[in-house]
């Protein structure tokens, strides 16, 4: 609070710095291809980086938003296409983020060929080499290291060094070859899908020849086209001829003739997109909806507005045990986000600034960039969820109340006395047409939906940020009038990027016993308990509308007994007319409140959204288990591979979740009951 009784403001976060992130994969200068075409490829590569430097340059500025950000390039730094790429990218004023298939060390040892066993040694010892060609190569990945933010994948270090001594002390050892080929094929696979999930665009050198080598160029293209990611392929005996493929497809017709005009364009448009919180959006924004201007220029309030309680308060009195009462204070409160560092998230910011060998700039960029806008989402969406569903809940009940208003004067005035129940129901009316008129004016539905896929894309984000995992560009969900939700959420990631660190086993069982483990066995908490309350909701009220059916069935029925025992002559006819007033008014009553509560029972959809939760539920119970058995292996087998899989998996889990209470509520606007 700040003074005396006022309520504490906050501001918005700002808008994410926009960036747009390129990948590059290719041959060795070894390859033949690449060795008989050096300039020409190196001047095709310059020409390329240029015109995406020319496409950021000229994309539509983002009012109220920062410059954006100077482009991010992401390759494995090996000899040839990766270095070629790397220093041109520097020479852009790019920065440079490289995914190492080992710790930098090994990797520089390894990527430097060397010719000898001593001279493996020395490289992995970090001494000088005295073989000129071997020292100069390893000096060349060292200069380009020490401008790059480095992302190591260092966990199996130990097993790879041994084996690539072993293979340098035995160069003629087939079975020795071939053994550290495919493990350190695997490293380099795994290295390129980090590339391209944080790549908008994959720029690959490839003969074109095969795409079985894992690994490999054309391994690594096939990964990228399978996410979604479009490939700028450029044939290192052909540069000039490069053509944009964008589906797994497009590597069955490489042989078509393609025509080179509109290339340019192309690039430049797929730039554009990117870099575009609308870009991927297949339908124009609709009136009145401000786009990513939304979530900004929302106003922040400390607390949740008891007028609009009206959604919950029905969970709090037909889901609840009976342990807790239905009449208690739901008012929530929202947690600022400047105040989520040392509150809600300070125990995950103090397990990452905890983690062996990590970043330790990577907590104070996680708050920043995504804590703090997760509970800037999260507040304003709760709020807006209110108005939309607790709106939708008076409405109901308002209408079962102008109903019952407009006749409940008939058992105790005459005509003459109907005026001022003729004037609750109209006011009654009126209130359902400016719930409703307000509701769509101010888009309560759309806003409460764009900025509650903010914050559950947000909610999760820092596990994939700690573990080196993104959703590729290709795999996020899409609206189908707005994209600027999953296009914040993508860019609040990339402002961390890949951490600085090097993975070793430490670094994962950390991780995984730690923020992985704790988030996952939360979510599945809360989605086991919101699946059991929602379906007490749904059971209760299923219940009570039946209830109120049978009392107007049993009121009708009683009616019709009593006309019938005055038609015999067993009841004086008097009683009658006096009490059929009565038996009206009750024939409208319960079936105009049981279609309330069936109408709020539809509206809520509690029963989907019970099994919806109970799937995620289930999910994440089995990544949960999956946790534990990987945390009882030795580190020796901890491998990042089955680490990031567990972060994918509960990644997916969660935008599946949030794609089927969308579908579920998609259509449900705002509107008059009827």
């Amino acid at each position: 609070m700040h003074g005396r009784g006022r309520p504490m403001t906050s501001e918005a976060p700002p808008t994410p710095t926009r960036r747009l992130c390129i990948g590059v994969t290719g041959h060795r200068a070894s390859h033949p291809g690449v060795a008989a075409n050096h300039a020409r490829i190196e001047a095709c590569f310059g020409a390329i980086l240029a015109r995406i430097s020319d496409g950021v340059a000229t994309a539509p500025a983002i009012p109220g938003a920062p410059p954006t950000a100077p482009t991010r390039l992401h390759c494995l730094l090996a000899d040839g296409t990766d270095q070629l790429a790397a220093r041109l990218a520097l020479d852009h004023g790019w920065e440079l983020s490289c995914p190492l298939p080992f710790g930098r060390q090994l990797n520089t040892a390894i990527n430097s060929a060397p010719v000898s066993y001593a001279a493996a040694r020395a490289l992995l010892a970090g001494g000088l080499v005295a073989d000129g060609p071997t020292a100069g190569r390893a000096a060349a990945i060292e200069a380009l290291c020490d401008k790059a933010r480095l992302f190591e994948l260092a966990e199996r270090d130990t097993h790879i060094a041994a084996l690539f001594l072993a293979r340098c002390e035995s160069p003629d050892a087939a079975e020795l070859a071939r053994l550290f080929n495919a493990e350190t094929s695997q490293r380099v696979a795994l290295a390129g899908i980090a590339l391209v999930e944080q790549s908008d665009i994959v720029i690959a050198l490839w003969d074109g020849i095969t795409t079985a080598h894992v690994g490999g160029t054309g391994h690594t293209m096939v990964a990228a086209l399978d996410r979604g990611a479009p490939v700028l392929w450029i044939d290192p005996a052909e540069p000039e001829a490069w053509r944009i493929l964008h589906a797994p497809e497009s590597l069955a017709t490489l042989t078509n003739e393609e025509a080179a005009d509109g290339r340019d364009a192309a690039l430049v448009a797929l730039v554009h997109t990117a870099l575009d919180p609308d870009g991927e959006a297949p339908q124009p924004r609709p009136a009145g909806d401000r786009g990513l201007a939304t979530l900004t220029q929302e106003r922040w309030h400390a607390r949740s507005n008891p007028l609009a309680h009206g959604y919950r308060r029905v969970e709090a009195l037909f889901g609840d045990d009976a342990k807790l009462s239905p009449f208690r204070s739901i008012r929530q409160r929202y947690e600022p986000p400047e105040a989520i560092g040392s509150g809600s998230g300070a125990a995950l910011l103090a397990e990452v600034s905890a983690l062996p060998q990590g970043d330790p700039m990577l907590a104070g960029a996680i708050d920043r960039a995504v804590l703090r806008r997760f509970a800037w989402a999260d507040g304003v969406s709760s709020r807006l969820s209110d108005a939309y569903r607790g709106g939708m809940m008076v409405s109901f009940l308002l209408s079962s109340l102008a109903v019952v208003g407009g006749i409940i004067y008939l058992p105790f005035f005459s005509t003459e006395g109907k005026w001022p129940f003729a004037l609750l129901e109209l006011l009654l009316v009126a209130g359902i047409l400016i719930i409703t008129f307000v509701g769509q004016r101010r888009r309560w539905h759309g806003r409460w939906f764009e900025t509650r896929r903010v914050a559950e894309y947000l909610r999760h984000s820092p596990l994939l940020i700690l573990l080196g995992v993104t959703r590729p560009p290709g795999r996020w969900p899409r609206g189908t009038t707005t994209s600027w939700p999953e296009w914040y959420a993508r860019q609040a990631i990339r402002e961390i990027g890949l951490p600085r660190v090097a993975m070793t086993p430490a670094y994962l069982r950390q991780a995984l016993e730690g923020p992985l483990a704790e988030h996952v066995a939360s979510q599945r908490d809360y989605h086991f308990d919101k699946a059991h309350r929602l379906k007490r909701v749904h059971h209760r009220l299923d219940l009570l509308s039946g209830v109120l059916f049978l009392l107007a069935v049993i009121s009708v029925v009683a009616y019709l007994a009593l006309k019938l025992a005055t038609s015999l002559g067993h009841i004086e006819s008097g009683l009658l007319a006096h009490a059929s007033k009565y038996f009206t008014l009750f024939g409208v009553i319960f079936p105009s409140f049981a279609s309330a509560i069936a109408g709020i029972r539809f509206f809520g959809d509690f029963e989907r959204f019970a099994a919806i939760s109970e799937v995620a539920a289930e999910k994440l119970d089995a990544v949960h288990r999956r946790i534990k058995l990987l945390l009882s292996a030795p580190d020796s087998a901890l491998d990042y591979a089955c680490v990031a899989e567990l972060v994918h998996a509960t990644d997916a889990i969660v935008v599946a979740e949030i794609e089927s209470w969308q579908s579920v509520f998609g259509g449900k606007q705002i509107s008059i009951p009827a």
